[in-house]
């Protein structure tokens, strides 16, 4: 598990430090946004049933070649990109480490269990290019990282389930091979007429669709979130750990002294083209099920924020995944960030 924490942490200090690297003043109004999900928040242990994300983004800059922490060409690149460069909207880049953890129903079966959803761990770092105005985000993101057990996801779940004296998962023998994964997505978001006195906005409803392709994902999704409270923050909205999920970098920088909370419901729907922890690995034999098509979760929680800091709980409930899968899926989600 130490190999593996320090091996991502290289690769993703190696995303930050590849150019110039400029003082922490030339970039104000960085966000910095760490994610848990875990189905102990429904007292289970099954499916998707632990992931963790941190996530690291520029403050608003005018090009995205104006942060002099990327390489002079990978901006000029970004930059030739369509829909994300136009001149009226504030640019971000986000930088990401992750890890999410699937495991079967029965985790003290030692044996492979056919009809239920393989071990499956996914360790990967990501980099977005996020495009905004008041009303619309663009995204496009790149995640690459590693399936099978060089994600490390066995050793992790063992070690927690150590430490909290909890059954120890059998069936890890049985986990899909290793494989590089490669994400590529592009989705829209829009942040609908804002209701309340001016600078005191209490409702607002935020839409989004994408598409997303790879050999771990391909699925095009859509949904939706309405919010409402007591002067909400200046972003779009809530999302759980997912490409281009990263909803929570405000619109115009820091949030400054606003204080508030407010309460939400969300929905994201997804066509399923190809779901790797299912369908089993790319290039080789490998342990899977029949997947549904067509999968939602659906999500209410609360959020409070204050001078820059923003707490998110979301409780999730994901319909079922595969033909053989016993019962919906329901799991918590936790978000924390900091603007500064």
């Amino acid at each position: 598990m130490i190999r593996s924490i320090l091996t991502w942490l290289v690769v993703a200090g190696c995303i930050v430090q590849g150019g110039n690297v400029a003082s922490a003043a030339e970039n104000k109004d960085n966000t910095f946004i760490f994610y848990w999900e875990n189905d102990t928040f429904s007292n289970s242990d099954r499916y998707y049933t632990n992931g963790l994300k941190l996530l690291w983004a520029s403050g608003p800059l005018t090009s995205f070649s104006e942060d002099k922490r990327l390489p002079a060409w990978s901006g000029r690149s970004f930059e030739a990109m369509p829909v994300i460069n136009s001149p009226s909207t504030s640019k971000h880049i986000a930088l990401s480490l992750g890890q999410k953890i699937y495991t079967p129903r029965d985790l003290e079966n030692p044996n492979l269990i056919k009809d239920d959803r393989p071990y499956a761990g996914w360790t990967y770092a990501g980099i977005a290019l996020h495009s905004k105005s008041d009303g619309v985000l663009d995204t496009f993101e790149i995640d690459l990282g590693m399936i099978g057990p060089d994600s490390y996801a066995r050793d992790v779940q063992v070690k927690i389930h150590d430490w909290v004296d909890s059954k120890e998962p059998q069936g890890w023998e049985h986990q899909l091979k290793n494989e590089v994964g490669v994400v590529l997505v592009y989705e829209r978001k829009w942040r609908f007429a804002p209701l309340g006195p001016e600078g005191m906005d209490f409702f607002d409803f935020i839409t989004h669709a994408g598409v997303t392709l790879g050999n771990v994902h391909t699925y095009s999704n859509a949904g939706g979130e309405i919010r409402f409270g007591f002067n909400l923050p200046d972003d779009f909205g809530t999302a759980l750990i997912r490409p281009a999920g990263d909803a929570s970098i405000p619109v115009t920088g820091a949030e400054g002294g606003d204080t508030g909370f407010h309460l939400f419901v969300a929905v994201d729907g997804r066509a399923i083209g190809r779901n790797i922890f299912l369908d089993g690995n790319t290039f080789t034999e490998s342990h899977d099920v029949d997947k549904k098509y067509f999968v939602a979760d659906i999500m209410a929680g609360i959020s409070v924020h204050l001078n820059g800091v923003k707490l998110t709980y979301s409780h999730v409930y994901k319909t079922k995944e595969f033909d053989a899968q016993k019962e919906e899926q329901i799991f918590g989600s936790v978000s924390l960030s900091f603007v500064f």
